[in-house]
């Protein structure tokens, strides 16, 4: 399972995008994102959760923020410019993204959504997201990430 290539390493790998893939134990219940870095041993800070949710116009959003931190509702509306956003329900995620919760990455969701890193990655040499599959990291570049999904960094993190 670990050798196995994810989704999200196949299309890293046809873009010619350098990551470096990350494992850990996956449980039922999947890790929440403070236990996947420490199970990893890789800082808080530089690991990131991907956060589904839909604004007040029925649009959904992607938000990638540090596991450390939480989603500042008010700041991510702000960001996609809607009067405010919610989380989507977690029976909504795979049949909207492909992906189940826990294992949720921003690259390869079945539609490109418009998504927003938090600007804490963007003065970081490498940020980690979910692989696509729970159990699975990526490491790479912040900025490539970005380019890759067409998102843009913008201060939506809030206090964990």
């Amino acid at each position: 399972m670990a050798d196995e290539k994810t989704n999200v390493m196949r299309t890293l790998d046809q873009k010619k995008i350098p990551y470096t893939p990350c494992y850990y134990p996956a449980g039922d219940p999947p890790p929440d994102g403070m236990t996947v870095a420490q199970l990893t041993g890789l800082k808080p800070e530089t690991v990131f959760k991907t956060l589904v949710t839909t604004g007040a116009s029925g649009r959904h959003y992607v938000f990638v923020v540090p596991v450390c931190r939480a989603l500042d509702l008010k700041a991510a509306a702000k960001a996609v410019r809607e009067k405010s956003v919610a989380m989507l329900r977690q029976a909504e995620l795979l049949p909207l993204t492909g992906y189940v919760h826990g294992g949720c990455s921003p690259v390869g969701m079945k539609k490109l959504l418009p998504t927003v890193i938090d600007a804490s990655a963007e003065a970081l040499p490498e940020m980690t997201v979910n692989g696509g599959r729970v159990g699975t990291q990526v490491t790479l570049e912040p900025s490539r990430l970005a380019a890759l999904i067409r998102a843009r960094f913008a201060e939506v993190a809030g206090e964990g």
